[in-house]
């Protein structure tokens, strides 16, 4: 059949399931045959028994089923167990990238759908590669990904007897790794073909639907190749689908938003709805602030935008809710946690909340207490009615706070090392403004310059992780991101992550043109920072410097290391212009504190204290072993 795709979804067929008869069974069709539309099952094709002998392995079905899926790339590792599997997945239409560990494969794949919008795949061997794997596709679970887990596992007659590699629940357990919980939505062991119906139906369901969706196949090396007799994969008519509120919902919105001046607080989940909240906002007069993840969604050089909330974010939107106090927030995509708020009393307007959100678990969980009016609902969706039912405001002449931007102060004749501040300018001249690359930060004190410096203007150019946070996602997700964008991605990273997880040579091999600014310090210094201004001593939080321009070099890759901040500029257009993976080694003044106030304020009222707090009289005693 041919294959339509839309957004996120796949247009699978129109025709309703049907079984085959028992004399029939289904094998993959050479190019070279042409056949009937109307006869071709998504690329899957029944013959009389009697005429071929059935060929087609449950490997090349699963295939099959995630090319009919629409998924373009599979990330990971291969390993003997899920050779037949890797094998399938190589010679199908998917993109398969073999990665140098398994989580970084996996915060690729989830940088990869959020660059495309098509679902991915990471594909592990047993045991290690499943649970390298898990960091990231946790990551996935919590960014709101469609990732779809591949992985091998012991076959049932080995199970129990110390196979290589042993996976079952010998080994690992079941519970949440190899069934539906807190990890995945869905996951499954295959033991039969004859679950491929209803497991392709599911994964096609889900697809369809808003929001992420992380689902987990573990398939045993046995299965892999046994063939597939007598079943059809379904034919679905899966198309996509909004998520809308109800008329009650919708009325009871704006009757609250009517009683006062509202804000609006946008995050991630209102990516796909920016023209809408633009229009929104310039029809209501609302003045707009974002969480760190949903930096671009609404314009940063808007005169309505007030500036980033959390992590990283701006004390103009303290200074416009003292100020300028709205009656409620209508917050739109973003779940208000500890990065986005620091569950802050001073971002709660007096009437509080209108919270939209395709989870109906979201509203009020950040903010137990504040008074929150819940709609479950896709936000384009939910701004589109808004926007037919609210009226124009009437014109003020009232400005709103514009979040601070401190002017550089010149130069040293040293010109050494190189201010973060300077850094982010220089980034903010050539990349963000002069290319159309997307720009990633990793956690750590990379997020918090770069959210707190960097000013996008449209939406889907600045990826953070606030879901996880984990070291390695930028670092590695750099490379799904420039792959399946097919432009150039930049990752703003620190030098604990680059060591802990790069895929340097993933991208050599592949020419995936990805770009690592290092911030070379030396230290943890997030973590460093911290314990100082917390009043913590005795951690030690540095490390041996090291030269990553080497280190890339080393690998394939063109670097270059800066150390004078008139040599910026030059070294970021010439990683621009480069057609080939690019790392600027950029040795940066350690002691420029961070704008990570919030953080640590937000962890000294979660009770962490300083060591000069505690009381030397008290001394606890353990025992002599």
């Amino acid at each position: 059949m041919s294959q339509n795709y839309t957004g996120s979804n796949p247009l699978i067929t129109t025709e309703p399931y049907k079984e085959l008869p028992a004399n029939r069974y289904v094998e993959s069709v050479p190019d070279s045959r042409q056949l009937d539309e109307s006869e071709n099952n998504g690329g899957i094709q029944p013959f009389l028994n009697d005429e071929i002998a059935p060929t087609l392995s449950v490997a090349d079905a699963i295939a099959q089923m995630l090319e009919n899926l629409g998924v373009s790339y599979a990330f990971g590792v291969a390993g003997g167990a899920m050779a037949s599997l890797w094998g399938a997945l190589s010679n199908s239409s998917i993109e398969v990238l073999n990665f140098r560990h398994e989580a970084g494969a996996a915060f690729a794949a989830t940088e990869a759908y959020f660059a495309n919008n098509r679902p991915t795949v990471v594909f592990t061997t047993a045991g290690p590669g499943i649970t390298n794997a898990l960091t990231g596709l946790f990551a996935a679970r919590g960014e709101g990904a469609k990732v779809i887990l591949l992985s091998a596992c012991t076959s049932a007659p080995q199970r129990g007897r110390w196979a290589i590699q042993e996976t079952s629940t010998y080994t690992l357990p079941s519970g949440g790794i190899f069934t539906p919980g807190a990890l995945f939505n869905y996951a499954i062991t295959i033991e039969s073909a004859a679950q491929l119906p209803q497991i392709f139906r599911k994964l096609a369901l889900a697809m369809a639907q808003p929001g992420g969706f992380v689902a987990h196949l573990s398939i045993p090396t046995s299965v892999q190749t046994s063939l597939v007799e007598n079943i059809a994969l379904p034919l679905l008519d899966i198309t996509p689908f909004e998520m809308t509120a109800s008329k009650e919902a919708i009325a009871k919105s704006v009757e609250l938003l009517l009683s006062g001046p509202f804000a609006i607080w946008v995050g991630f989940g209102a990516r796909d709805a920016a023209e809408e909240i633009l229009e929104l906002a310039e029809k209501t007069g609302a003045a707009v602030m974002c969480s760190p993840r949903g930096k671009g969604i609404f314009p940063e050089d808007h005169p309505q935008f007030v500036g980033v909330t959390g992590l990283g974010g701006h004390a103009s939107v303290l200074t416009y809710m003292e100020q300028q106090p709205p009656l409620r927030t209508l917050v739109l995509g973003t779940r208000l946690g500890e990065p986005t708020s620091f569950w802050s009393s001073a971002l709660v307007p007096k009437g509080g909340f209108v919270h939209v959100d395709i989870d109906p678990e979201v509203p009020g969980v950040a903010y137990p207490h504040v008074e929150t009016f819940g709609v479950r609902s896709e936000i384009k969706a939910f701004v589109k009615e808004l926007l037919q039912q609210l009226p124009d405001a009437s014109d003020s002449t009232m400005s709103l706070p514009r979040p601070e931007h401190k002017a550089i102060e010149p130069a040293t004749e040293v010109d050494y090392p190189v201010r973060p501040e300077v850094l982010m300018a220089a980034i903010q001249k050539i990349v963000v403004e002069d290319s159309d690359a997307v720009v990633m930060a990793e956690c750590g004190n990379s997020f918090t310059w770069s959210t707190h410096l960097l000013q996008f203007a449209e939406a889907n150019r600045y990826r953070v992780s606030t879901g996880v946070g984990a070291m390695g996602h930028a670092v590695t997700g750099v490379l799904g991101a420039a792959l399946a964008s097919k432009s150039k991605a930049v990752g703003i990273v620190g030098d604990g992550a680059m060591l802990m997880n790069n895929e340097i040579s993933t991208a050599v091999k592949y020419k995936i043109p990805a770009i690592w600014i290092v911030l070379n310090d030396a230290r943890y210094n997030m973590c460093h920072q911290g314990m100082k201004i917390l009043g913590l001593k005795g951690a030690d939080a540095t490390m041996p410097p090291t030269n990553f321009a080497m280190i890339a070099r080393g690998m394939g890759a063109e670097a270059i290391v800066v150390v004078r901040e008139s040599d910026i500029e030059a070294a970021l257009q010439q990683a621009i212009a480069s057609n080939v993976p690019f790392l600027i080694d950029v040795v940066i003044d350690a002691d420029r504190p961070a704008p990570s106030g919030g953080r640590n304020k937000s962890l000294a009222a979660q009770g962490i204290k300083s060591s000069a707090a505690k009381n030397p009289a008290k001394q606890v005693s353990f025992p002599m072993v």
